[in-house]
């Protein structure tokens, strides 16, 4: 069976989307998913894109009823999140161009196999997040609005969540894709890490956190992130130490969601030096490879 992958498969819809002057952003992804479907796969479209009542779930590609043709995407119509719906509707929109062949059943999606890479029904949930994340932020349009050598705060990553149409956390995640600079986006509540994922610089250095089958981890007592109670906006940056992040100084700006009751951590660190032991033993983690979600109903889609 032929393979599919998820990044080639997005950047030649983004190719098509730019030759006849459809690419702008965000990227409708119900009109594409459709329209691409009929034009490649006539005999096996998507027919249908709606919202349904869809308890425990993100969205599910579904097989058109017996004696009809095509697929339909559901997204759980209860998402108030417009980014998270749309990054909802770019995965199962990957799910279709890239797995429906070996899963005619079709796939509904939880918010928890959407955060947890793992296993082989876990690689396919990996595959259409990053089929999601490269058609609806495609890098080289991403890097011309942040540069990858620049730190950005939320401001600047909420700009680019706006253009793209997803969550910040995603637009978050997608630029420590390609950043060079040692970052990292560390999600939290009520005291202690559910998971982080660092920039491949800050990896190569050692700077990440090990969160998978291992105990809670307790967010640093002076950061921002254990004290977000007390501030008066729900956006702050602050300058630390080598006292409160991986005994390395950081700025982290730190924003507190109140629609998911989290908050996230974006931290900075200095330029450093490449460390080949630690990133041999630190590359494959969870921090860079996997995204654990401690409580179904919350996810990176954010």
């Amino acid at each position: 069976m032929t393979k599919f992958y998820p990044q080639r498969v997005a950047n030649e819809i983004t190719v098509v989307l730019r030759s006849v002057g459809v690419a702008d952003f965000p990227i409708d992804v119900r009109a594409v998913a459709m329209e691409i479907s009929k034009q490649k796969y006539p005999d096996d479209p998507i027919t249908v894109v709606k919202g349904s009542n869809l308890p425990g779930f993100e969205g599910a590609l579904s097989p058109a009823p017996p004696g009809k043709i095509g697929w339909g995407i559901i997204y759980n119509n209860g998402v108030t999140s417009l980014g998270r719906v749309n990054f909802t509707l770019g995965h199962e929109f990957g799910h279709y161009l890239l797995h429906r062949k070996a899963y005619p059943n079709g796939f509904h999606c939880s918010t928890e196999d959407m955060a947890t890479w793992e296993s082989e029904y876990a690689q396919r949930e990996n595959e259409a997040n990053v089929f999601a994340a490269t058609l609806l932020m495609p890098l080289d349009d991403f890097r011309l609005q942040i540069d990858e050598r620049l730190r950005p705060d939320f401001d600047e990553l909420g700009a680019c969540a706006n253009r793209y149409g997803v969550s910040l956390m995603a637009a978050t995640l997608r630029w420590l894709q390609y950043t060079s600079r040692r970052s990292m986006l560390v999600v939290s509540k009520e005291g202690f890490i559910l998971w982080a994922r660092s920039s491949r610089a800050a990896l190569r250095s050692g700077l990440y956190f090990k969160t998978r089958n291992r105990p809670p981890i307790a967010i640093p007592e002076k950061s921002l992130a254990a004290n977000t109670g007390s501030a008066t906006t729900s956006r702050v940056s602050c300058q630390f130490d080598a006292e409160v992040w991986l005994d390395q100084p950081c700025t982290e700006h730190a924003l507190l969601s109140d629609q998911y009751d989290f908050t996230l951590s974006l931290l900075h660190f200095p330029d450093g030096e490449f460390n080949a032991g630690v990133f041999e033993e630190s590359f494959g983690e969870d921090t860079a490879d996997r995204i654990r979600s401690r409580k179904p109903g919350q996810s990176w889609l954010g």
